[in-house]
């Protein structure tokens, strides 16, 4: 009998290293590994593409997405200041639906019918891999052995002991992590217990913030949306990110601790720290501020709200989500000038603004000599603007009052 082809989402951890020969063993199957490089860090990808042949993988896949994911997914994230409940911006959410694009990609060019994943059944990830997938080939059977097959972590350690598989199975991290150039993600272990603090020894991307350390001023500059420049150097989307993620972290910036709302309907503590992001988040926020046209930026509030919660919620393939894109690319327009950002004690403090196409005119904003506002306007446009409303309260008080 001719075996299965399973094409899988592989890490280089316990999970996605036993997975291999379990999937091979219970679907008969042939496993092509592919490991997505996002700018994760860590192990080095050609040591995590061997360790898969090794545990029985018939052919291993490293892809270097860094430029894309940075370019196609963290940028369009920054456009539309991408906070999930105004804090986290959305750092696993949006490496999914581009891993998930390549999986299918490789699963139709090694002929493969099935995609595997190594994701649990009470967490996020599981649904944005999956509805992914199945927005891009319908025609793909998805397998989560972590979630479907039983393979608890005990289980795991005992088939890699079994099969020799090259692997530390007698390391255990107390904490689930997750990271790319975006940001990292930590939750599981003392974590768990909300009244407990986080320690120091679970960042990586950030230093402790330290009040006595020299600030670092920074000057980031945009081009209708995009950062273009750092300190006046050109920069693309992945250097302007990494180049942030080391200054802004060496002060502590992007620290965040937070009770979420899972999309499985559960609330989950985690800590993340995303330097690079809050930094280009907050000088983009403060430069459309500058820029962008009150109605319109009011407007832009509740779009990139809407477009969060569907990254998030793993919808990145879906009509929606590319009408949004569209709004917003459309309302970045004139979003240009420099920001010029302090560094320092875990906070990113605008200092400065400049644009060519701001909408701040000093002329009308001062109450100094030169005032060019013309106050006398303002007691009529009181008058007006406020009718509606007094007509109301007049006619609640005669009728509603009392009742």
């Amino acid at each position: 009998m001719a075996k299965n082809r399973v094409v899988l989402a592989y890490s280089g951890g316990l999970d996605t290293s036993v997975a291999i020969g379990w999937l091979a063993k219970d679907l008969n199957a042939d496993v092509i590994a592919v490991a997505a490089d996002v700018g994760q860090g860590g192990e080095n990808m050609e040591v995590i593409r061997q360790r898969a042949l090794d545990c029985g993988a018939v052919e291993s896949v490293v892809l270097d997405l860094k430029d894309e994911f940075a370019k196609e997914y963290c940028l369009p994230a920054l456009k539309a200041n991408a906070l999930y409940m105004d804090r986290y911006p959305v750092v696993s959410s949006l490496s999914r639906p581009l891993i998930s694009k390549h999986l299918v990609t490789e699963a139709q060019r090694h002929k493969a019918t099935i995609v595997s994943h190594g994701c649990t059944g009470k967490g996020n990830d599981q649904v944005r891999f999956e509805v992914s997938i199945g927005a891009l080939d319908s025609s793909l059977d998805i397998v989560a052995p972590v979630r479907d097959s039983g393979m608890t972590r005990d289980k795991a350690i005992a088939f890699a002991s079994e099969n020799n598989l090259p692997i530390d199975v007698n390391k255990k991290s107390p904490y689930s992590i997750d990271q790319n150039v975006w940001g990292r993600a930590i939750e599981t272990g003392f974590l768990e217990d909300i009244w407990n603090a986080p320690i120091e020894d679970i960042y990586s991307y950030t230093s402790a913030p330290n009040a006595s350390s020299a600030p670092d001023e920074v000057l980031i500059s945009f081009k209708d949306g995009v950062p273009v420049a750092i300190d006046g150097k050109p920069v693309s989307m992945l250097e302007a990110i990494m180049q942030l993620n080391t200054r802004a972290g060496a002060h502590g910036v992007g620290r965040i601790d937070m009770v979420e709302d899972r999309l499985v309907g559960i609330k989950s503590r985690e800590v993340y720290e995303a330097p690079g992001a809050i930094a280009l988040i907050t000088a983009h926020q403060e430069l459309a501020n500058v820029t962008m046209e009150r109605e319109l930026a009011r407007f832009k509030r509740g779009v990139d709200q809407r477009w969060t919660e569907l990254v998030y919620d793993g919808l990145w393939f879906t009509p929606l989500r590319r009408a949004l894109d569209s709004f917003i690319n459309e309302a970045e327009i004139g979003v240009t000038g420099d920001i010029r950002m302090e560094l320092h004690a875990g906070k990113a403090t605008v200092t400065g603004r400049r644009s060519e196409q701001s909408l701040y005119s000093f002329d009308l904003a001062t109450y100094d000599t030169g005032d060019t506002f013309d106050q006398s306007m303002a007691k009529g446009f009181i008058e007006i603007f406020g009718m509606t409303t007094k007509l109301a309260a007049e006619r609640d008080r005669k009728y509603r009052n009392g009742n």
